[in-house]
């Protein structure tokens, strides 16, 4: 960490899908009412279609001048930094980083040391087809990951769907809870991690019985972080 902590006002990339903008603005609201901490906010909307189209070709630099643009706009509304609501979106983060006028603040970066500090050494993942594929980019180093890798297309395109559309059908419910239920009793995870913002639509209120972490409250917390003071932006 860098300088002294102050608040930040926080910008979101929203939009991608809808459902995960509102729950990302409900948690952060909540998180910040518990901590009796005042939120500056600004949001911002993507189009979630013309992000799966970047994300399923890997138009990596195409997404990234998108998001540089949306950022330009939290930048003027006076924004501290900038965070992008959707782990898939997060495909091309690297390439937005280099080119973004505020610093960006990963959803992906904190998991490993959140999952470590657990003790879980293997996770299963849910997420969309570039998620799982890449056991999340690559970036679980303390960590083992693992995905139902003969049913990412079936997983993937189920996932896609439902964020598109908002909502969660009893179909596409049961699909995911089955397959956490896989990734624990025959691929050995000890935890599944929703890898996906949207998973919320088919997990919330759900009880699957087996452990669950969700990555949008390690990103929220962080947020949190920065929005309350408790941490400062790293170089």
């Amino acid at each position: 960490m860098t300088g002294r902590a102050r608040p930040l006002h926080l910008g979101l990339i929203g939009g991608i899908g809808p459902a995960a903008t509102v729950v990302y603005y409900q948690r952060l609201t909540a998180e910040m009412a518990r901590r009796k901490a005042r939120l500056e906010l600004t949001i911002v909307q993507a189009d979630i279609h013309e992000l799966i189209a970047n994300n399923l070709a890997d138009r990596r630099a195409e997404q990234a001048a998108i998001y540089a643009r949306l950022i330009d706009r939290l930048s003027a509304a006076g924004a501290d930094c900038a965070a992008i609501t959707s782990l898939g979106g997060h495909f091309c983060f690297a390439e937005t980083r280099a080119i973004a006028s505020l610093p960006l603040v990963s959803a992906v970066e904190p998991l490993d040391a959140h999952f470590a500090a657990r003790g879980i050494r293997r996770v299963g993942l849910l997420g969309t087809r570039v998620v799982m594929r890449t056991r999340l980019y690559g970036q679980l180093a303390r960590t083992g990951a693992v995905a139902l890798d003969d049913e990412i297309e079936v997983l993937g395109q189920a996932y896609q769907e439902m964020a598109v559309a908002g909502t969660c059908t009893p179909e596409w419910r049961a699909l995911f809870l089955d397959a956490g239920r896989r990734l624990i009793d025959d691929h050995g995870a000890e935890a599944i991690v929703l890898a996906g913002t949207d998973l919320n639509l088919a997990f919330d209120g759900a009880e699957p019985g087996y452990p669950v972490i969700d990555a949008l409250d390690v990103h929220v917390a962080v947020l949190a972080d920065l929005a309350s003071g408790r941490a400062a932006l790293r170089d």
